[in-house]
């Protein structure tokens, strides 16, 4: 780890930019995700646009208090950042060890919960009707999978429940983000100690005071 005041204010700057990048790819993503029309739901396109502008924030903090060697940003940034990795490590490690029968009842939950545009979102993704049954199924005769109406005859759902599809991508999603938010758990604690470190550094450049002798 870096010991001197330049190898930490450089680790610190490049810690923060890769932050800043990371910030600007969740906005992306969720305005992207609007704009497309994959996600219509506004609490899950406004969860991750906070999460972004967040991250962007105590980025800009921390980059600014090391290229200034600035006490107090230093201090904000350390304490706010152990406290991000005490919950996303935490967060991590729940979501790497979830197993199926819970997934499903957040599936459970989660469908209740939602809106009927989010459900429909759902099932055009999925070509699914329903969660578990077709009576929870939102305008399936609108998906692809439906059956085509022919001689008169009624139309047939030919659509599988979504349980198992969204279940598979549920349990890749768990895995791939508690994997990650683990990853980027262990920078983040890196970088509070080496911010912890850096503050405590005097700066070679800096002037030195010499202290006033004789009296008044």
């Amino acid at each position: 780890m870096c010991g001197g005041f330049t190898c930490s204010k450089n680790t610190l700057v490049g810690l923060n930019i890769a932050y800043i990048l990371v910030s600007f790819i969740m906005i992306g993503v969720a305005v992207h995700g609007k704009v497309s029309g994959v996600v219509t739901s506004l609490p899950i396109i406004g969860g991750i646009t906070a999460c972004g502008v967040f991250l962007l924030l105590i980025s800009v903090v921390g980059f600014i208090g090391a290229i200034k060697h600035h006490q107090v940003m230093l201090f904000v940034y350390m304490v706010v950042l152990f406290l991000i990795f005490i919950i996303q490590f935490s967060v991590s490690c729940a979501a790497l060890g979830i197993n199926a029968d819970d997934e499903k009842k957040i599936l459970e939950k989660g469908w209740a919960q939602a809106d009927d545009n989010s459900k429909y979102d759902a099932e055009v993704l999925f070509n699914c009707c329903g969660l578990d049954s077709f009576d929870t199924g939102v305008t399936c005769e609108k998906l692809t999978c439906f059956g085509e109406q022919t001689n008169a005859t009624a139309p047939v759902n030919h659509c599988s429940p979504c349980m198992e599809k969204i279940q598979e991508k549920i349990d890749t999603a768990f895995n791939a983000a508690g994997g990650l938010g683990l990853f980027f758990s262990f920078t983040e604690l890196i970088g509070g100690v080496i911010a912890c470190r850096y503050r405590n550094l005097m700066d070679p450049n800096a002037p030195i005071s010499t202290p006033f002798a004789g009296n008044m």
